[in-house]
């Protein structure tokens, strides 16, 4: 049978969970009776923990509004979720190790046992904590004027190292590929804007509130923003075949995909480089027509040849490739 210190822990736990919980509740959940639950409940009062009776037909205990627990409570599968997201980079920077460390120092030795045999078999394709990280500042500022609708002002550092002040009217958050940015209009040039938000280096919110758009769709806005931010070469290409087929290998991130008649698409892409296209483009197995830019036929052409190429080297006897 547990402790009585095991069910008052239990007991704190049950009242954690929120809301006003019954003494027949608390007694059924406990196993004990209505009178030993008041007891428990008197020594949580001697812990300077605050549980308030409320009277009434439905009333019971409940813990003060706004009191923040000291103690951590989880469950081994919760602990476990909670260090195993830590540890693998779902969660980045000083507060996530010290966060990590602190949970791991409290682990009964069984569960301590459990992680290394999950940290024991994995392998990373990137390092650990590898996704760019914002400042809990700044995204949590961003996060507020988002629910609020008010305009803030940041300080913004472009991928080429230019800094600039900016004023920014967000409409969402959009955590992708390991990385958090916000979708939002620049009044001062009556545009939509997509910042990372580990290049703002600081955000604070300004008087007055703005209305976002109808039907937002935060997610899009942002691959969008993507798939056309400025680079090198601007491609064009007229595929026939579905939105879905070309969404494969050319995700919404990468090409505007745009319907055409007669079950043709056109994609769209701004990229710094043109190799990787070819391959992409011929793993559709879509007939395709290049609109611009010339390089990039030629590349295909290129592509075309090696490949003929290699399928008439493997059909050829072996003492005729030996020479």
């Amino acid at each position: 049978m547990p402790r009585p210190i095991a069910r008052v822990l239990s007991l704190l736990e049950l009242l954690q969970s929120g809301g006003v919980r019954t003494v027949a509740e608390l007694a059924s959940r406990l196993g004990v009776d209505e009178r030993t639950v008041r007891r428990y409940v008197d020594h949580l009062l001697d812990l300077d923990i605050p549980v308030e009776s409320v009277r009434g037909r439905y009333g019971g205990y409940r813990l003060a509004p706004g009191y923040r627990m000291p103690p951590l409570m989880l469950s081994d599968d919760e602990a476990l979720a909670v260090l195993i997201g830590l540890v693998t980079g779902l969660m980045t920077g000083t507060a996530s190790e010290t966060a990590a460390a602190k949970v791991r120092r409290v682990l009964p030795a069984r569960l301590g046992g459990r992680l290394d045999a999950v940290l024991g078999s994995l392998a990373f394709t990137s390092p650990p904590g590898s996704p760019a990280t914002p400042e809990a500042a700044v995204l949590l500022t961003i996060a507020d004027a988002v629910t609020h609708h008010r305009p803030v002002a940041v300080r913004y550092t472009a991928a080429d190292g230019r800094h600039s002040d900016r004023t920014l009217h967000p409409y969402g958050l959009v955590a992708h590929s390991g990385r958090w940015y916000v979708t939002g209009a620049d009044p001062s040039i009556g545009e939509d804007r997509t910042f990372r938000l580990d290049r703002i280096a600081s955000a604070r919110t300004l008087p007055g509130s703005f209305d976002p758009p109808d039907d937002l769709d935060a997610a899009q806005r942002v691959l969008t923003g993507l798939a056309t931010a400025p680079h090198r070469h601007e491609v064009t290409v007229r595929i026939q075949g579905s939105a879905e087929r070309i969404r494969t290998r050319l995700p919404a991130s990468v090409a505007v995909v745009k319907p055409l008649p007669e079950g043709w698409s056109r994609v769209e892409l701004r990229v710094e480089r043109l190799d990787w296209l070819p391959g992409v483009l011929a793993s559709l197995d879509l007939p395709f027509v290049i609109e611009r830019p010339d390089a990039l036929r030629d590349l295909v052409v290129a592509l075309a040849e090696r490949l003929l190429q290699s399928a008439r080297a493997g059909s050829r006897p072996a003492d005729t490739l030996l020479g």
